[in-house]
């Protein structure tokens, strides 16, 4: 059976978002075809309007409406702390916990040669510079604890041990090959509460 042409274009482009795929995105289609029209504009204008307003910060690259994001700008937060994770995706999760009070510095990514993902693609640079430029005293590595994450937390911690600064880590709270971001609060929370110092 031929589909016609707009409700194909509309299962192309559902089907390029992360876990959908072609059956997935022809049942939002058709869902989405079956709404009012009020329904579907109020959805497309959302998506719109998350592109259009949403940044990322200029200090931690985590998400925000202006310059610099709310955790950023809470002069109640402990500025001496940076918590590094791998995606937003983890800041949320972690701030989910309600047991960390720090900074961040999301990193966009982790060290994946085989993906074609190196040092120069990550905001390693970015993180240096925060550390010439703000009194911090530990960096918490919130990186995942799969292959890419230890990785990627064993480059920081060596490049960084020469500057002095505390490094600590997320001990095994969490199980190997796991995500920050499918981790239940208490998980998360507990794993915080136990950091480890990385030697």
């Amino acid at each position: 059976m031929q589909i016609a042409e707009p409700l194909q274009i509309a299962i192309d482009e559902l089907s390029k978002l992360p876990t959908i795929g072609k059956k997935s995105a022809q049942r939002l289609a058709l869902y989405l075809l079956n709404r009012d029209e009020e329904q579907v504009r109020r959805l497309a204008d959302a998506l719109v309007n998350l592109k259009k307003d949403l940044h990322f910060c200029k200090r931690c690259f985590n998400i925000s409406e202006g310059d610099y994001c709310e955790i950023c700008m809470n002069e109640k937060r402990d500025s001496s702390i940076i918590c590094v994770v791998e995606s937003v995706n983890d800041v949320i999760s972690i701030e989910k916990t309600n047991e960390y009070n720090g900074l961040y510095h999301v990193l966009g990514g982790v060290l994946n040669p085989l993906a074609g993902i190196n040092v120069e693609d990550l905001k390693i640079k970015e993180l240096l510079r925060r550390l010439q430029t703000e009194e911090v005293n530990e960096i918490f590595l919130a990186l995942n604890p799969d292959t890419e994450g230890e990785t990627t937390a064993l480059y920081l911690a060596r490049l960084l041990k020469p500057i002095g600064v505390k490094i600590t880590r997320i001990p095994t709270g969490l199980p190997v090959g796991g995500d920050l971001e499918f981790a239940d609060e208490a998980t998360v929370g507990r794993a915080i509460l136990s950091r480890v110092t990385l030697e």
